[in-house]
């Protein structure tokens, strides 16, 4: 949240400007002005916010908003960006956006190149918000690096941390360090040298243990695990995810693909029964985020753990 808030005053210090773009349906933090740039109801209902803080659609691909399907689509998710900051007059300063939302939006490759791109030629400054996923947790230790960018901004936390102790960081290009005569931060409990000792900690176990490796080789191999299930179950519409980041999203019907909410909760209790927790996200996306170190062995046990329960709400609801 405290992150968010520097890179948000870094890139209107940086560009004289203070308008922003960000995904409906993200999530960047509960403060003020994560709430604003953020996309969920939840954060932004009864309450005013930032002005000037614009949001696009996500890039859908399961269900574009623009009906196209990928890749004969001319990526109109991100050319919306492009329209926006050209109606908005030279006035944007950043666009603000999770890599990869966890999990319901896992953008093409040719995505970022092109949000990259248009910020360029615009002169926008590009935040990406790595916060739930850096460090490994997609297979690589940033997850924009499977997308061949380089942020202008990038915002870490949690596993910074260890998923233990609180701590987040800012990291900005070093023409951007423009803001050192403002206390831009100036926060209670930044710079507390034992949390940056924790941190360093968590990165140097990170490296000696080959996690990012490991996240890689059993993400890969759970995501074919993941498509063979799509082929035996009615219920699942798609898969999808990067590394240790994997989604199940549970529909009533393939052509419709309306939303199994109820189905997806009586599966989530069914894996909880037998030993295995994951969160719901979107209400019907059975969002998987196991730990870095997880073996072939464990992926496999938790795999057929969804695989039954699966099987055994679908039998209770034919």
């Amino acid at each position: 949240n405290d992150a968010m808030e520097i890179a948000l005053k870094l890139a209107m210090g940086y560009t004289k400007r203070f308008k922003t773009i960000s995904w409906w349906d993200s999530f960047h933090g509960a403060g003020f002005g994560p709430a604003s740039i953020g996309g969920e109801a939840i954060f932004r209902g009864e309450i005013s916010l930032l002005p000037g803080t614009n949001h696009v659609p996500p890039p859908d691909c399961y269900r574009c908003v623009y009906g196209h399907s990928y890749p004969d689509c001319n990526l109109e998710c991100a050319q919306m960006i492009r329209y926006v900051i050209e109606k908005e007059g030279g006035d944007v300063a950043a666009v603000i956006s999770e890599t990869i939302r966890s999990t319901p939006y896992v953008p093409p490759y040719e995505y970022w190149k092109e949000v990259r791109k248009i910020c360029d030629e615009n002169n926008v400054v590009l935040i990406i918000d790595e916060i739930p996923h850096c460090l490994g947790r997609t297979g690589k230790m940033f997850t924009f690096q499977h997308y061949d960018i380089l942020p202008d901004i990038l915002v870490i936390g949690k596993s910074l941390g260890g998923g233990i102790v609180p701590i987040a960081a800012t990291v900005a290009k070093r023409e951007m360090d423009v803001m050192g005569h403002r206390a831009i931060g100036h926060y209670t409990h930044e710079k507390n040298p034992v949390l940056c000792a924790a941190a360093l900690a968590t990165i140097q176990y990170i490296e000696e243990n080959k996690l990012v490796e490991n996240a890689a080789i059993q993400g890969e191999y759970a995501l074919k695990r993941l498509n063979e299930m799509k082929d035996e179950h009615k219920l699942i519409g798609d898969v999808r995810g990067k590394g240790l980041l994997l989604g199940i999203e549970l529909v009533k019907d393939h052509k419709k693909k309306t939303r199994a909410i109820d189905e997806a909760e009586a599966v989530m209790y069914r894996c909880l029964e037998k030993g295995l927790s994951f969160k719901l996200t979107m209400g019907n996306i059975l969002t998987l985020t196991p730990p870095l170190t997880i073996t072939r062995e464990e992926m496999d046990k938790a795999l057929d753990i969804i695989d039954e329960s699966i099987h055994e709400i679908e039998q209770q609801t034919t």
